[in-house]
């Protein structure tokens, strides 16, 4: 017998096994590259010696479960045990230590941290290393629906802090006969990219969030020139006279039940169709803000002599609506709409 066959007969044999990675690993890539690990533990960082499980471990591990699982706190040991080691960002004998109470004292100090400079400076990392353009944002709320009384979530004061008030409000879930919260996200239209995100009272109104948000996008984009493209709530004239005298030129999108192309109905987010013209078309119509700016709103229906432009630009899908590029005034530049461009 040769020694190549006494090899094969002697050769011992191999355990193969299998390990589920899912979408982790290319989650972890950009966690890297973003730094959002230390970025963690320079915000929620551990001081108590104690601490069997580090904060920013524990959030890390609820993050990678809320973008793969989104199983409730008291199964992230068990989630973490089904995907192979290592992929939560945590050692092979940390899983053990996931219980609810350690990740619930984890967003304890979640909440106490400074949460908006957290999130400015993970938006600013991001513009910078993946070169985000932010000469557009767009902003729109919605209502998350609660089942249950929550009686204590009533906008009580928390070491110091201000927690939401889960109550009543305009649902714009159609369901009236829950509590709800406000959701409030701006996003980029380079990409659609998050770059803002708050958490407001049930009730809350959208009218009152345009500002805080405004200031909290200023830190974000590093300057002023950009374009804000609202819904109509951003044109109302208590607030619009309130607006920093930096503001930029603002876009406020009004969509009408019965315009022609749009579907019709209450419910939905509408298309703004047609062109300059045409009775199928959107309007523009200058709603005033400061002296350095004016923002525009705009509306499905009969074209008015006060539209900016008479060119026909086709619809454009731009983030969170589809807005015709003609109603921004031609005389815009760099994003900044200035007094008098009518």
């Amino acid at each position: 017998m040769s020694s190549t066959a006494q090899d094969r007969t002697t050769h011992q044999p191999v355990d193969l096994g299998s390990r589920r990675l899912g979408p982790l690993p290319i989650v972890n890539h950009f966690m890297e590259r973003l730094g959002l690990n230390a970025l963690l533990e320079e915000f929620v960082p551990t001081e108590d010696s104690r601490v069997e499980l580090p904060y920013a471990k524990g959030l890390g591990v609820l993050l990678r479960s809320i973008i793969v699982e989104r199983d409730p706190i008291y199964r992230q040991q068990e989630t973490v045990d089904t995907f192979a080691s290592q992929m939560f960002g945590i050692a092979e004998g940390e899983a053990a230590l996931l219980s609810d109470d350690r990740i619930g004292r984890a967003l304890d100090q979640l909440f106490d941290a400074d949460r908006g400079s957290l999130m400015t400076e993970a938006v600013v990392r991001m513009g910078r290393r993946f070169g985000v353009i932010f000469d557009e944002l767009h902003n729109d709320s919605t209502t998350i629906r609660l089942t249950g009384q929550y009686r204590d979530a009533q906008g009580r004061s928390i070491r110091g802090r201000r927690a939401p008030w889960i109550t009543f409000g305009l649902s714009k879930d159609h369901r009236p006969d829950l509590k709800q919260l406000l959701f409030m996200l701006t996003t980029t239209a380079d990409g659609g990219v998050p770059v803002q995100f708050r958490c407001g009272d049930g009730n809350a109104s959208d009218v009152s969030t345009h500002i805080e948000t405004w200031e909290a996008l200023r830190k974000v984009a590093g300057r002023t020139d950009f374009l804000y493209v609202a819904d109509s709530k951003l044109c109302v004239t208590d607030k619009r006279m309130s607006l920093p005298g930096s503001w930029s030129g603002t876009v406020a999108i009004r969509a009408g039940n019965t315009a022609p192309g749009t579907g019709g109905g209450r419910s939905g987010p509408r298309s703004l169709r047609g062109r300059p013209g045409r009775s199928s078309g959107s309007t523009a119509r200058c709603c005033g803000s400061s002296k350095t700016a004016r923002a525009w709103s705009v509306w499905p229906g009969r074209p008015r002599r006060s539209r900016p432009s008479s060119k026909g630009w086709p619809v454009q899908s731009r983030g969170c609506a589809k807005v015709p590029r003609w109603m921004v005034p031609s005389r815009i530049s760099s994003g900044v709409l200035r007094s008098g461009d009518t």
